[in-house]
């Protein structure tokens, strides 16, 4: 699985620098509405890659091995520290972040879209971020509960 996250890397970037070099291409007729279309495309682009990332080593690290960095100086910050509540709201996050570029592009381009179309996009944007909202109160409620059941046993214990 991580192999096929690397191979989509790697289609991604290529995706990537093919729609950077059609903007660069397009610089002399280029429209500014046409240059944030762009934009956010490549926005789009880089953030799906960061997701990926972000689940590649993340979930190596949950699910498989600790990766060791403790002599290098310039790993990510969240490298290591993302548990699998972390790394599920950070998949949310981004699912909200990717579906926004997408309905702003819509609502950039809106006469190209059916009414219909706009509000399907609207409604599963709504989803995303309510879902996330959802999911970040229920882990709240979790760690609550955590923290409560610790408390007691911390209580009883110092009782004994």
């Amino acid at each position: 699985m991580y192999l096929g996250m690397a191979v989509m890397l790697f289609v991604l970037l290529l995706t990537f620098v093919e729609d950077l070099f059609n903007i660069i291409v397009q610089i002399p007729n280029v429209e500014a509405s046409d240059a944030i279309l762009g934009a956010l495309s490549l926005i789009d682009l880089s953030l799906i890659c960061n997701l990926i990332i972000i689940i590649m080593f993340s979930g190596y690290e949950n699910f498989v091995s600790k990766i060791d960095t403790s002599g290098h100086t310039d790993h990510p910050e969240w490298s290591g520290s993302l548990d699998f509540t972390s790394l599920k709201m950070k998949v949310i996050e981004s699912m909200v972040a990717i579906s926004g570029i997408h309905l702003l592009k819509v609502f950039m381009m809106i006469k190209s879209y059916s009414i219909e179309h706009v509000m399907w996009m609207t409604i599963m944007h709504l989803v995303f971020i309510i879902s996330g909202v959802l999911l970040a109160i229920v882990d709240r409620l979790s760690a609550g509960t955590k923290a409560i059941k610790k408390q007691r046993t911390k209580h009883s214990n110092d009782k004994n």
